[in-house]
């Protein structure tokens, strides 16, 4: 290497070192209101592997971040200020020491929780991929990330699908305060790449040279298709797990100080002046201007303004790109096609592929097979394996690398097959998939769409009869959408193809097969807009999914009977349509709520509590609720007959309202 590449390296890791201290110092003081977990002789790590990538190639991290931030090229002064909880922070103040963002150069962000770093890298190795980009993504990660799931997961499908990733394990030992000795069942975690087939390393993490020469290679292999590589860098973090944490209870000070003998930059200074001939002076110097750099950083911080309050809730959804209105679309029903509801989201799903070369499916069987409920058929046949992609049962894995390649610009649709499925993968879906946009400043777009079916029926019995849009509804920055019928299936799921946010698109499996009128030509549905089903003037029903059925099948004779009901169906639970349920209930005065799942804590409870808060002078009579039973989902056609509303039950809880 040349002197101004070695003296490169050299500064950055000045600006961390230098930076680390700074930060140690502020919190002392009281300066930064959280956690700060600092890289303190960790910087050889970070230094070595990020000199070898571009401003695109995309990096993501743990919650001992701020090395990898500033490698990549982020300023002292957007990390410190971060730290702070100002404004001018890399993430606005949202995020401090375990949550920093700068996609602007690269640094898609860190987390809090350990593993999810390994599947956005996949993503982001994935993005690369599909849209031929040629760039390099990189997961850093501890020790402890290599005894949870996501590691295995991300290895694997990293090596099946021979993706451009660079996966960067920074064992400095300790899994907070358990030691990898410990926790471990092989004293090595480079040799684990052998079982994935991909090469794997062991290298010296306190020797930058050694660290960039490996990471140059694996960079290589990977821009040149040769798929990924898992590089372990033995270091040691010489400071605790975070400032003011005790330290020595898990290990000794005899330990630490001897470690601190192998500090990463006083080993590469000397090897600078005594092997590469480098000036004092120039050394000199180069400290002096860092430090200079840091502590007017620091000054700068300080002296940003904290974020404005009315700022809080901004960035949990994308703006809105247009405005979309289903107007006149409903008159057009009748010379349109009948067509299902299975058909009508196949054929959304087609037409958006089509037309954005960014959509990519991924899921069990949704290839060739052509998905469980025929939700992909014929597709792979048009667009390949790459954007129909069929994935190993690893339902975290393969929604952490969704949220990845979200983040790096392109758009998948995760196909469940059964929504009972998807809750292996939450923990992805509402730490980092529903809170990237917000915790970004909205600088990351999260298009990704989330699908599976829900719904009892056909002895499914309890792992396949889920419905859980209740539980989904409570995430800020997801949107939840349940479909009644083939018209809206399709509109909604055109929006959520075309939508900048995450999407929890839920199908009633039992209506699949119903069909209705489906205009050809293009139109989308905007999310938060509820559907008059049918109008009426003594009572509102409020139904999702089949119990919009079920309540239609009983209106008539109602009717005849001489009590009209008005249906609202709200096809989106988040948003929900407040207006539309509210001026029904002002028009009928009685409310009664339909829902599948149980009632406690649920959707029925949330428009319970909507109109009880907002609507109470508009009642004439109490709000009723007829919802399924407390109960896991029996198999026994005569068990699950009884656990979810009736056609009966209904139109017997309609006639009790309206004598009320």
């Amino acid at each position: 290497m040349v002197h101004k590449e070695l003296l490169s390296l050299y500064r950055t890791m000045l600006v961390i070192r230098y930076t680390e201290e700074e930060l140690a110092r502020c919190h002392q003081k009281g300066l930064i209101f959280g956690a700060c977990h600092t890289y303190v002789g960790q910087e050889a790590i970070s230094s070595g592997v990020c000199a070898n990538l571009n401003r695109e190639d995309p990096i993501f991290s743990t919650h001992r971040g701020h090395g990898h931030a500033l490698a990549k090229g982020m300023h002292p002064r957007e990390l410190i200020a971060e730290l702070f909880g100002r404004s001018t922070g890399c993430s606005r103040g949202r995020g401090g020491s375990m949550h920093l963002f700068s996609p602007e150069i690269g640094m898609m962000g860190t987390s809090g929780i350990v593993g999810p770093c390994i599947l956005q890298a996949c993503g982001g190795g994935y993005s690369s991929k599909l849209m031929n980009s040629g760039c390099v993504s990189v997961a850093f990660f501890g020790d402890g990330a290599v005894n949870n799931g996501a590691f295995h997961e991300g290895l694997n499908m990293a090596s099946i699908w021979k993706l451009p990733v660079l996966f960067i394990c920074e064992n400095n030992q300790f899994a907070t305060e358990v030691p990898f000795s410990y926790s471990s069942g092989i004293p090595d975690i480079g040799r684990r790449a052998v079982n994935y087939g991909i090469p794997g390393f062991e290298v010296d993490g306190n020797d930058v040279l050694a660290v960039y020469q490996t990471a140059r290679e694996a960079v290589a292999l990977a821009r040149s298709g040769g798929g990924p590589t898992l590089i372990e860098c033995k270091t040691y973090r010489t400071r605790a797990h975070a400032e003011g944490m005790g330290d020595f209870t898990y290990r000794t000070r005899e330990q630490v100080e001897e470690w601190k003998r192998k500090c990463p930059i006083a080993l590469f200074r000397d090897k600078l002046s005594k092997e590469y001939g480098i000036h004092e002076q120039i050394l000199s110097g180069l400290e002096s201007e860092v430090l200079s750099m840091v502590t007017e950083s620091r000054s700068f911080a300080e002296n940003s303004p904290m974020p404005e309050a009315a700022t809080a809730a901004l960035h949990v959804y994308s703006p809105r790109k247009q405005n979309i209105s289903e107007e006149g679309l409903i008159e057009r029903k009748e010379p349109s096609r009948l067509i299902t509801f299975t058909q009508s989201t196949h054929e959304a799903l087609s037409e958006e592929m089509a037309v954005n070369p960014g959509i990519f499916v991924l899921g069990e069987g949704i290839g060739v097979r052509g998905g469980n409920f025929k939700t992909t058929t014929g597709l792979y046949e048009i667009y390949g394996p790459v954007r129909l992609c069929d994935t190993p049962i690893s339902e975290r894995g393969f929604v952490g690398l969704a949220g990845g390649a979200a983040m790096t610009g392109t758009r998948p649709v995760v196909d469940f097959m059964f929504a009972d499925f998807i809750l292996d993968s939450v923990g992805e879906i509402i730490n980092q998939i529903a809170k990237m946009q917000y915790m970004s400043s909205g600088r990351l777009k999260m298009p990704v769409l989330l699908r599976g079916c829900i719904g009892i029926g056909h002895s499914a019995a309890t792992h396949h009869s889920g419905s859980y849009y209740g539980m989904y509804a409570q995430v800020p920055g997801l949107k939840v959408v349940v479909p009644s019928n083939a018209f809206d299936a399709k509109g909604l799921m055109k929006h959520a193809l075309r939508c900048d946010d995450p999407v929890m698109f839920l199908e009633h499996r039992e209506i699949l097969t119903h069909k209705c009128h489906v205009p050809q030509e293009d139109y989308e549905i905007e999310f938060g807009h509820a559907a008059i089903v049918r109008s009426g003037s003594d009572v509102t029903v409020v139904a999702l999914a089949r119990m919009v059925h079920l309540t239609q099948s009983v209106c008539d004779q109602l009717e005849k009977e001489g009590v009209s009901v008005e249906l609202i169906d709200p096809r989106t639970v988040s948003p929900l349509d407040t207006k539309t349920i509210l001026g029904s209930v002002s028009k009928t005065g009685r409310l009664l709520i339909v829902d599948e799942p149980p009632a406690a804590c649920g959707f029925a409870s949330e428009i319970a509590a909507l109109v009880a808060d907002s609507g109470f002078d508009d009642l004439d009579a109490p709000i009723r609720r007829l919802t399924g039973a407390f109960t896991p989902t029996p198999y026994s056609p005569s068990l699950e007959a009884v656990v979810i509303p009736t056609s009966a039950e209904i139109a017997n809880a309609i006639r009790a309202l309206v004598k009320e």
